[in-house]
């Protein structure tokens, strides 16, 4: 497994990078934000390690340009704590978020839920191709296409695409989806959700303002078309 880690405190991304590579994991690393887009531009990371306030440009204009080719699963790290620069890096496409001081044994958690969720679990099952409508999904390979085009979702929108695919009709509620999706244990901002499920109708729906797969029952949940 290979991981970019972003921040322009050298000695930060020394530690970071230490502990990483004593887990077995080969660990790249960058300092400012251009660095960052051109590492990935050339190189294929399992996870990307990336930092709010960077040199050049910014983490948040860092990731949207990431997300312009790559759906690499990446974890912002900041020392800002309010909701709203959480969600707005939901906005620009980042996975997960954690925030400044963390200890490291909660980062490397992070970081293997988020590679479980990206695929590993998926290669031992079976019934990894579900189709409903015109949205095709294939589990092991990751992949999504919509009346035979290929749709481009970060790791977070693939797994609320599969999990709703998998069970049409069934409502789940904000706090289901933090529980399932993002693995929090206790309720977190809920509109993180509202935020995820906002860009993955903008890139499956015809027409995000009148959905025909991802429904919202008012007062409840989500739910997929049956």
């Amino acid at each position: 497994m290979k991981i970019l880690v972003v921040d322009d405190e050298k000695l930060l991304v020394k530690g970071i990078k230490f502990n990483l590579e004593n887990d077995g994991y080969e660990v790249d690393a960058a300092f400012d934000g251009e660095e960052a887009v051109r590492l990935v531009e050339g190189n294929t990371y399992d996870v990307i390690l990336l930092d709010l306030m960077l040199p050049k440009i910014d983490g948040l204009e860092a990731c949207r340009r990431i997300r312009e080719f790559s759906n690499v699963p990446v974890i912002m790290l900041t020392a800002k704590t309010g909701d709203n620069d959480k969600l707005i890096g939901f906005e620009y496409g980042a996975d997960d978020y954690i925030t400044k001081p963390f200890n490291i044994m909660e980062l490397k958690a992070r970081i293997r839920a988020i590679l479980r969720r990206a695929g590993s679990a998926d290669r031992h099952d079976n019934a990894h191709r579900i189709a409903r409508g015109g949205i095709e999904l294939d589990a092991l390979e990751r992949s999504v296409f919509v009346e035979g085009n290929p749709v481009i979702l970060t790791v977070k929108e693939f797994d609320l695409l599969e999990l709703f695919m998998r069970n049409p009709g069934r409502v789940y509620s904000r706090d289901n989806l933090l529980s399932t999706v993002w693995g929090y244990d206790s309720p977190g901002d809920i509109r993180t959700v509202d935020v995820h499920i906002r860009h993955l109708r903008e890139k499956i729906e015809a027409n995000s303002a009148q959905p025909e797969y991802i429904l919202t029952k008012w007062g409840v949940g989500y739910y997929f078309k049956q």
